[in-house]
């Protein structure tokens, strides 16, 4: 997503209808030489380069070929969840941030509530408060706590969409992504998929977090991500 230059790995099987999604951190390494390791070397600047080296390096980390990318603009998540009559979603901790560089103001309050187009995109943008604050470590602060929100977030969407069984509004929803979206990918093929959404199963959406930690190496902070259980990751979600 443009949002905050995110990488989620998505996988659907419509057979079993299963929805997988792994966050990949925005500073992970992807580097060859950790000693002399640079920004240069965080996967989110391929994502702005190279979409097809990103494709590559996503790739290499997950274990299995990842085909096709998908960036979705700021302008089709808030269209999307107002047409959905906004998204009902318990707001972790009060948000209260501002950026007037970006003209960014993040002001939620914790809490279920529901959230609508802006207020959604000022929620999947948070990292941490004016006065430094973040999310609680036990939560994941900062970039890691934003992206359990984004993901938890695109999960409460799917489930609130599927819930309303309308087969129109996905049609409705498809023509939102159809005009504010950057694919490799056929998109008509979307279509397709469209009927399956009545017999989709709540239980079938699963969402992690590339396994790893932080680590600062020449003054620069990168996530390392851990092969080992990375592979197993994916062996159990496979």
């Amino acid at each position: 997503t443009k949002l905050t230059d995110t990488i989620i790995v998505c996988s659907y099987n419509p057979k079993t209808a299963e929805v997988s999604m792994i966050s990949i951190p925005r500073d992970t390494f992807i580097g060859t030489d950790i000693a002399n390791a640079k920004s240069a070397d965080k996967i989110n600047v391929l994502y702005s380069r190279n979409k097809e080296k990103l494709l590559k390096s996503v790739s290499n980390i997950v274990g299995f070929e990842v085909n096709y990318y998908v960036v979705l603009n700021n302008e089709a998540v808030v269209k999307i969840v107002d047409k959905i009559g906004g998204v009902v979603f318990d707001v972790p901790i009060d948000m209260d941030y501002d950026d007037p560089t970006q003209d960014l103001h993040i002001h939620l309050k914790n809490g279920k509530q529901r959230i609508y187009g802006e207020e959604a995109e000022q929620l999947l943008r948070f990292r941490h408060n004016n006065d430094g604050t973040s999310y609680p470590a036990s939560y994941g602060d900062n970039d890691y706590g934003r992206m359990k929100t984004q993901r938890d977030f695109i999960e409460a969407t799917i489930k609130q969409s599927i819930r309303l069984r309308n087969i129109i509004l996905c049609k409705s929803i498809y023509n939102t992504i159809l005009e504010n979206i950057e694919t490799n990918y056929d998109i008509k093929e979307l279509k397709k998929y469209i009927p399956t959404v009545a017999e989709f199963s709540f239980d079938n959406i699963k969402n992690y977090q590339l396994p790893g930690q932080s680590e600062l190496h020449n003054e620069i902070w990168f996530f390392i991500y851990n092969k080992q259980k990375t592979k197993e990751l994916l062996k159990e979600i496979i």
